[in-house]
Order: structure tokens, then C-alpha cells, then sequence
């Protein structure tokens, strides 16, 4: 199952959305660094997290799953939002210098066809970050969160995907501890859970960090999609939702 993209809106308005958003925009923002005049995506539903960088990067775009749907992203000007297929994105070779994946690789049907086309729209030492569930984690066991449909990820899983598919991770960060309970008392105790978890390291950490560098040659050559894989009804186009 596919969260759609009312449900993403609903969560991330939700309070336990938004303390969501601010702890993982913090480790997204800490390991995207300075990011003027890049050329920056967003996949998946990575809106909540790229607002800060509207005001240097050259360009930002954010392209949403048609199985998902699409909310027009940012409310003031126009919209930077398009509806595409992730594995066949609408973009040329070399295009983008940094790539934000939230909400894409636990629904992608392929992560490894999802890899070779990031590859392939990627800037020569372009960087990933993806945001992942953590496998073990409380978010990726418990459906009443965006986080817990589709693919959870251990560190040597997302490790091995990308290594596969020349991109060297270069940082990883764990984050989220409480559990995803959207009650005033947990919310109210954030920190505490974020301090408290920490001293374990990953171990209770509901979702995991990484930024990934692109290598020069590509380890897997592009495999020849089947046609009857764009004639499915998920890409046809939907109406756009109201953003954030």
C-alpha cells in the first residue's frame, strides 16, 4: 500500500507531523550543508524538508510518485511540483547536484531500477540524501504513520543498495526516537526521547539518515523496462492537492 498524498498533507499537519519534519529537517539540513546555487530535487514527498533551500540553490524541483499523486509545492509563486513515473523521470543526464528522497524508497516497486536512474540524473559528484525507516524501528512496525507502509531499511541494506550502484555513503544519521504516538504527553516529551534514545546509538531510532556521493562509472548498466509498464493506470494524471 501507497500513502497518497492527503494522508502525507494530514500527517504532516498532525502535531506529531510537524515535530516529524523539524527533527528530520535537522539532519537533512546538517547533511546537505551550503547548498547555493546547487540544482536540488526532491523525490518522493520530500516538500517538508525543502523550503530552506528556495532562497540559494539555482533551481528546486519536486517530483512526486503518480501512485502517490502531487500537491502543488511551494503556496507563494509558481508551482515546482510535477507528477511523474520515479523510474523514468523527465529530466537529462547529469541534471541535478543534489537529490532529497523522503517518502520514495520503502514504495518504489524497484530500488535498484530507482538507483540506476538516479545515477543517471546526477551531476558528476552529485550527492543523495535519503530518509528511510529504520527495519527495527517502532515507526516502520506501526501503520498509523506515512512511515510504516512499504519497505523498511537496515544500515547494511541501504548500505549494500548503494554501493551497488556507485554511490559511496559518506554520512549516516539516526533520528526520531519517540514512538509515533500522536498524544500531547509524548510530543510534549520529545526531547527527553531524543536524548534518552541517543545514548543507545541507532538502536531505537525510528528513521535513519544517509548522504551518499556519486561515483564517476556506473556499476550496473540500465536494464530495458518492460512496455507494459508505463501502460499501467497508476501514471495517469491526478489533480493536484493543496500544499502546506
Amino acid at each position: 500500500m501507497t500513502p497518497d498524498v492527503d494522508g502525507l498533507i494530514r500527517f504532516y499537519k498532525s502535531p506529531l507531523g510537524r515535530l516529524t519534519r523539524q527533527l528530520v529537517r535537522e539532519q537533512v539540513s546538517a547533511l546537505a550543508g551550503d547548498v547555493t546555487g546547487k540544482r536540488i530535487l526532491g523525490l518522493g514527498f520530500a516538500t517538508p524538508y525543502l523550503r530552506g533551500a528556495l532562497r540559494g540553490a539555482e533551481r528546486v524541483l519536486a517530483f512526486m510518485p503518480a501512485r502517490q499523486g502531487a500537491s502543488a509545492w511551494p503556496r507563494e509563486g509558481p508551482s515546482r511540483t510535477v507528477l511523474c513515473d520515479p523510474l523514468e523521470m523527465p529530466l537529462t543526464d547529469a541534471a541535478i547536484d543534489l537529490c532529497l528522497i523522503v517518502h520514495g524508497f520503502e514504495q518504489v516497486p524497484d530500488a535498484e531500477e530507482l538507483m540506476r536512474e538516479l545515477w543517471r540524473i546526477c551531476a558528476p559528484n552529485a550527492h543523495l540524501i535519503i530518509v528511510v525507516p529504520r527495519r527495527r524501528g517502532l515507526w516502520a512496525q506501526w501503520d498509523n504513520n506515512p512511515f510504516g507502509y512499504g519497505r523498511p531499511y537496515s544500515r547494511g541494506q541501504m548500505d549494500k543498495l548503494l554501493r551497488e550502484h556507485s554511490f559511496t555513503p559518506e554520512a549516516w544519521r539516526d533520528c526520531v526516537y519517540l514512538p509515533p504516538i500522536n498524544r500531547a504527553p509524548v510530543i510534549r516529551s520529545a526531547k527527553l526521547f531524543e536524548r534518552a534514545g541517543k545514548l543507545f546509538g541507532g538502536t531505537f531510532a525510528g528513521l535513519m539518515c544517509v548522504r551518499a556521493k556519486k561515483e564517476a562509472f556506473p556499476a550496473i548498466a540500465r536494464r530495458r523496462r518492460a512496455e507494459v509498464h508505463n501502460a499501467q493506470h497508476d501514471f495517469a494524471p491526478q489533480t493536484a492537492r493543496e500544499h502546506l
